[in-house]
């Protein structure tokens, strides 16, 4: 019998990295260009940790900016060339999926009604099949309504990266959604995950329950 492996699936922005305010546009939105990517503070340790817990992290993350024209595959291509360096070692990540597509998209061959974009489960049952998960042992931190529709849909449990009495809390409630849990950050989630999987001492320790 084959043992199947679990996983922390991981939004990529507003989680791994921060978001990018464009003052023309008045909008909050992915970075486009590879100098506005910047690791959020303790993302290096929270991976760590996963892997440390025996389990495998995996990015998966709505990227429409391509199909809306407003960058280019190869700037998508340096931009994870630059987290892989940012997020080395211990703290690599285990796969990246992404979804290209929208359904008002500016460049043909993305638009389109897809299976694997988020709120659709998709990405995660691809990275699952590939990677050999269960997706009912498995996490999904997101800090979208998307990802934690997607990781509810998919069969894990969810946790959403907000505050407690946030807007998107409300409208969750509105969908019927709640989250497993709710952190500050992608660290404090995997702190809730670790605590969970059965695992006790602080952040740097990590010896599993008899």
């Amino acid at each position: 019998m084959v043992i199947k492996n679990k996983a922390v699936f991981l939004d990529r922005d507003g989680v791994i990295n921060n978001m990018v305010y464009y003052q023309d546009h008045g909008l909050i939105d992915s970075p486009f260009l590879v100098k506005q990517f910047s690791i959020c503070p303790g993302v290096k340790e929270a991976i760590r940790l996963i892997h440390e817990m025996g389990m495998k992290a995996i990015l998966v993350s709505n990227q429409p900016g391509i199909a809306k024209g407003f960058y280019s595959l190869k700037n998508l291509a340096m931009i994870n060339k630059k987290m892989n360096r940012l997020l080395n070692g211990a703290s690599s990540l285990d796969g990246m999926y992404y979804c290209l597509h929208h359904p008002e998209a500016r460049i043909k061959k993305y638009k389109m009604a897809c299976s694997c974009r988020k709120p659709k489960p998709g990405l995660l049952i691809k990275a699952c099949r590939e990677n050999n998960v269960d997706l009912k042992r498995s996490y999904m931190i997101g800090d979208g309504i998307t990802d934690i529709e997607a990781g509810k849909e998919a069969g894990c449990k969810t946790i959403l990266i907000g505050r407690p009495k946030c807007d998107l809390c409300s409208m969750l409630s509105s969908k019927g959604l709640k989250p497993d849990a709710i952190a500050g950050n992608l660290l404090e989630a995997v702190s809730k995950i670790k605590k969970w999987e059965g695992y006790d001492g602080d952040i740097h320790r990590h010896r599993r329950r008899k």
